[in-house]
């Protein structure tokens, strides 16, 4: 009996072995299958009656003043995708805009940060019966939440215009309301919303995509000139000059590159390390200060959060909501009065939200390397690939 018993556990050890040789040479064949690196195209010119005709696809429709709702699951929302359409929007002060939640209490957005919702889906539906002019949907932990499909029917049928930003895509294509149209969405996450809704024409080389009452964009990146385009159908193209100057922005339009973002083998390579580096981890401390930029704030949260090293963590020296610039109200996930120096990330006064994005995404390749910066500009979608130039 003991000879079987060892013989029987070197078979058993003969074949994990097998198994996970066979494993690690598949797992090598996709790696190499991978392209070597992101399609070096440019991005094709946008015809003018297609960007006008955009323009009068977002007109508002209700209201002399639109009302803007920004939805969100309380569990989980991505963190761009809801404060930033919800900042620039409340900067250039061309509509109302709510920020709401499925239900009562903060919503803890992903990768990173907390924030206080203006109401829940009921309270708003109680106040505002006849329905939002445009409903942004961001990015969340599922695209299938019964509430927010429900809610997001309901508001269609309202004739509240849709603008499904980055993965909301998928959100929308839930709710049905992707059907037999044409859409765009974040590129690692387009075969999801196809499934989602089948119908769908996806529609490439473009940054955001209208179809009657429901607009979609590409990466998380693209809320910044969706709501630029947003505001110039709701005020005209000056006033969407002005905020686009106070975001750093110098031009924008629907013009996108899609060759350039998918999977690549530098990409899978530089996560696998990364992640497997698992005792070299940064946690980063975001001090909460009243006043704050959140579109920076949540742009430099978001960038931190996605190099597979690190990890963002807000603080202040009260658990009391901070104040944002254009009044949303962030709870901070930890108590502190301070964080070290070489470890805290925090918005210049002076410097605008693109700037911002673009010296993150610098410290990022100084601190990891070039190709971890990359990385993450991949996931932001944001066309700035700098590693190997």
């Amino acid at each position: 009996m003991p000879e079987q018993l060892r013989m029987s556990k070197v078979h058993l050890l003969s074949g994990v072995m097998v198994v996970l040789i066979l494993c690690l040479a598949g797992f090598g064949g996709w790696i190499l299958s991978l392209p070597a690196a992101p399609a070096a195209v440019a991005a094709p010119p946008v015809p003018r009656e297609e960007a006008e005709a955009m323009l009068a696809a977002l007109k508002p429709a209700k209201r002399a003043r639109p009302l803007i709702a920004v939805i969100a699951l309380n569990n989980a929302t991505e963190t761009t995708d809801y404060l930033v359409p919800s900042g620039i929007l409340r900067r250039a002060g061309v509509a109302d805009v709510m920020m709401l939640a499925t239900g009562p209490g903060p919503v803890t957005l992903y990768p990173a940060l907390r924030v206080v919702p203006d109401a829940t889906l009921a309270q708003f539906d109680a106040a505002h019966p006849e329905g939002a002019d445009y409903v942004i949907v961001p990015a969340m932990s599922r695209d299938d939440d019964p509430a927010v499909l429900a809610w997001l029917t309901s508001q269609a049928a309202k004739k509240a215009r849709i603008i499904g930003i980055c993965a909301g895509a998928k959100v929308v294509a839930a709710a049905g309301l992707l059907d037999g149209r044409r859409a765009t969405t974040h590129w690692y996450y387009l075969r999801e919303m196809l499934r989602w809704s089948p119908t769908t024409t996806h529609v490439a080389d473009r940054r955001m995509v209208s179809d009657e009452a429901v607009t979609t964009t590409t990466g998380i990146s693209a809320s910044m000139p969706m709501m630029l385009t947003l505001i110039e159908a709701i005020a005209g193209r000056t006033k969407a000059e002005a905020v686009a100057r106070d975001l750093g922005i110098g031009a924008w339009d629907a013009r996108h590159a899609s060759g350039a973002f998918r999977l690549t083998r530098p990409f899978a390579v530089t996560v696998l390390a990364n992640r497997i580096a698992f005792w070299n981890r940064d946690e980063f401390g975001l001090r909460l200060e009243p006043g704050v930029d959140e579109v920076s704030l949540a742009l430099m949260a978001d960038a931190w959060s996605r190099t597979y090293r690190s990890h963002v963590t807000s603080f202040a020296a009260s658990a009391d909501a901070i104040e944002t610039r254009s009044g949303l109200r962030l709870i901070p996930e930890s108590l502190a009065d301070d964080w070290p120096e070489t470890r805290r990330i925090l918005p210049l006064p002076a410097e605008r939200p693109a700037h911002a994005l673009d010296r993150t995404l610098d410290a990022i390749a100084a601190r990891y390397g070039g190709a971890t910066a990359d990385v993450v500009a991949m996931q932001l979608e944001y066309p700035r690939m700098t590693a190997g130039r």
